[in-house]
């Protein structure tokens, strides 16, 4: 039922988006043209194109998987499928006009359709998400799923998927060699591992998740085996599913698949390049707009309180390599080096007044535009640490010491989140973490804004 609706939902998406791009062209020769009196290719034109753009944007947004099911894909990567299949569709409008030698095609329209078409199908499949998601938690609209094999990795997939009703999917139960022990979840006991052929022709069953643990991967040929029998996708939780990231990248080596654990996107020459440039053109504007407030906060610094303006701290940066960051000083000067094995606070004593006023509106930060010019930093990153606490947290924290894959930022994924200050480490490392391995262009923007909006003021401490 759910596969023959998910069919008749494509086809009406695909109406929808055909629409959405014939409108979207009326508004930006709408636009364009609404006051202009002279010479031009007429509306009509226009929508006689559509007939040939039509049909190539169907088939780009098809190659995009842009009609695939919500469930797995977040709304930042759908926005980023529907700004590359409408760049290309770009590109193909010029080109047919070229083919078609009509040079009188106006370029403005062109690309205001472009953001239109962008804007209003974004607005569309966010508001088609809402509506999904509050249907699926009434109980429309659900996927049923099996679980073969019970174990801990098998509970924490059903307590997440259990939080959160919103993604549709509802359990018949789990199968295993005997009853186990659910700690009180209210799963049904469905039989053994043999019993999986009967139960998939008896039942609704949408996808099965094979969850085993090593001892008892000889089995999972046949199982597999029984569910493609049945017509019945099958999913693989593998019990070392802790080492593999969010978004497994797998390699192909004569043949053979093999599983990067750590595919880092920024690793790529091109996205190296991109972010690179990016931090030095904002960096070095936001400088000079900026360089009237960091005077004053100098200025300030200078006269409340005895010692430098810049204070300077080794941090840890990329490949674990230590650098210099900068900060006003909204602190009183330690003597020694006490201040790079103690953990700031809210309310700590050592801050100054005028400290406590730049540091709650993040003025304090700015010097650390100087930072990224270097090289030292990214304006968006993991935060870096003092070396004392990354000798103490690589021992007790999985996967700290992998946050020192990307540039440390002056802001990033985790502080937008809520994890900064006095906050959980491990909360963070796992914010950190899914930054590295899913960066993009479009996610950087984001974190700035979100920085913006609701990261600056009344923010905790942590770094002194």
């Amino acid at each position: 039922m759910i596969k023959d609706n998910q069919k008749i939902l494509n086809v009406l998406f695909a109406l929808i988006d055909a629409g959405l791009c014939f409108l979207s062209m009326m508004l930006a020769y709408t636009l364009h043209f609404w006051h202009y009196e002279g010479y031009h290719i007429n509306l009509f034109y226009y929508a006689k194109l559509q007939l040939l753009i039509i049909p190539a944007y169907f088939f780009l947004y098809h190659y995009f998987n842009l009609y695939d099911s919500f469930r797995h894909k977040t709304m930042l990567s759908e926005i980023q499928r529907v700004v590359k299949a409408n760049s290309i569709g770009v590109i193909f409008i010029f080109v047919l006009v070229f083919l078609l030698k009509q040079v009188h095609i106006s370029r403005l329209v062109i690309a205001l359709f472009w953001m239109i078409n962008i804007i209003l199908t974004s607005l569309f499949r966010f508001s088609l998400r809402r509506l999904l998601r509050h249907m699926r938690a009434r109980g429309y609209n659900l996927k049923h799923l099996l679980l073969v094999g019970w174990n801990d990795v098998s509970a924490e997939f059903y307590d997440k998927i259990l939080a959160n009703h919103s993604l549709g999917y509802d359990f018949v139960g789990y199968l295993d060699h005997a009853k186990a022990y659910t700690a009180g979840r209210k799963i049904a006991y469905a039989g053994g591992f043999g019993s999986l052929a009967s139960l998939l022709s008896r039942q609704s069953i949408d996808q099965v998740i094979i969850s085993l643990d090593y001892d008892e991967f000889s089995e999972l040929g046949g199982l597999i085996e029984t569910c493609e029998k049945a017509g019945v996708k099958s999913n693989l939780l593998p019990f070392y599913t802790k080492y593999l990231p969010t978004r497994p990248y797998i390699d192909e080596v004569e043949g053979i698949p093999l599983i990067n654990i750590r595919k880092v996107p920024i690793d790529n020459l091109l996205n190296s390049f991109c972010k690179r440039l990016f931090d030095l053109v904002f960096s070095a504007v936001a400088l000079i707009l900026f360089s009237p407030l960091m005077a004053v906060a100098a200025i300030g610094v200078k006269l409340t309180s005895p010692g430098p303006v810049i204070y300077k701290q080794e941090r840890v940066g990329r490949k674990k390599k230590p650098f210099q960051m900068y900060k006003f000083r909204s602190m009183k000067m330690e003597k020694g080096h006490a201040d790079l094995k103690t953990w700031g606070t809210k309310d700590d004593s050592r801050r100054t007044k005028f400290g406590t006023l730049i540091r709650k509106c993040s003025i304090d930060e700015l010097p650390q535009l100087i930072n990224v010019l270097k090289g030292d930093m990214s304006l968006v990153g993991p935060r870096p640490e003092r070396p004392y606490f990354v000798h103490k947290f690589k021992e007790e924290i999985p996967l700290y010491m992998l946050k020192h894959l990307m540039r440390p930022g002056i802001t990033g994924w985790a502080q937008v989140n809520g994890w900064r200050g006095d906050t959980s480490i491990e909360e963070r490392i796992k914010c950190d973490m899914y930054y590295i391995e899913n960066w993009t262009f479009l996610l950087d923007i984001k974190i700035l804004f979100m920085t913006v909006f609701k990261g600056f003021f009344n923010r905790q401490e942590s770094i002194p």
